[in-house]
């Protein structure tokens, strides 16, 4: 690679990628290529919805997808080619149609945590559009506008919350 700016981005959001992962008990984060990275599979063990077979809604608890960051990223986006749904197949979101991911617009460069935490708000129904006019899932639109009391489906957050120590509170010793 010689675009030596994206190569200092992509090292730069390999690095916070990991970073996010460790501080979360939902998110593994996998890098697929040798540096500099930029592929990624994205394992999230959220709450989200499917809908079976028979048109029954049901909550689903592990997502997969790969995010992609193309050589000309800090130039133009394509969202379909920088998100891809990978399992289940039958996630059912308004933004959402497998292999599809609706994230809104991404600007040039959006980073890669961003785009892990878009995703997280969109399967958790943290974040959700419900306008049949901007839905890739007009079903899942319709359904979601009469079940707003379920939402979000998954509350916890992407990052583990830091224990602050309370003022006033007695230092642990090192033993």
């Amino acid at each position: 690679m010689h675009d030596v700016i994206l190569k200092s981005f992509l090292a730069s959001q390999l690095e916070a990628g990991l970073a996010l992962a460790e501080s979360s008990d939902l998110l593994e984060l996998v890098p697929l290529d040798a540096p500099p990275v930029s592929r990624y599979l994205v394992d999230l063990r959220c709450k989200g919805l499917v809908r079976d077979r028979s048109g029954a809604v049901t909550e689903a608890d592990h997502f997969q997808l790969g995010i992609r960051l193309p050589d000309d990223y800090l130039r133009h986006v394509r969202p379909p080619e920088v998100v891809t749904l990978f399992d289940p197949q039958n996630t059912f979101h308004p933004n959402v149609l497998a292999p599809f991911m609706c994230l809104g617009r991404l600007a040039p460069g959006t980073s890669l945590v961003d785009l892990i935490y878009q995703v997280y708000e969109i399967l958790t129904y943290s974040k959700v559009t419900m306008r049949e006019d901007d839905a890739l899932n007009r079903d899942a639109c319709v359904w979601a506008r009469g079940h707003l009391d379920r939402f979000p489906i998954d509350r916890r957050p992407l990052k583990r919350p830091v224990a602050v120590p309370l003022a006033g509170a007695p230092e642990e010793s090192g033993r």
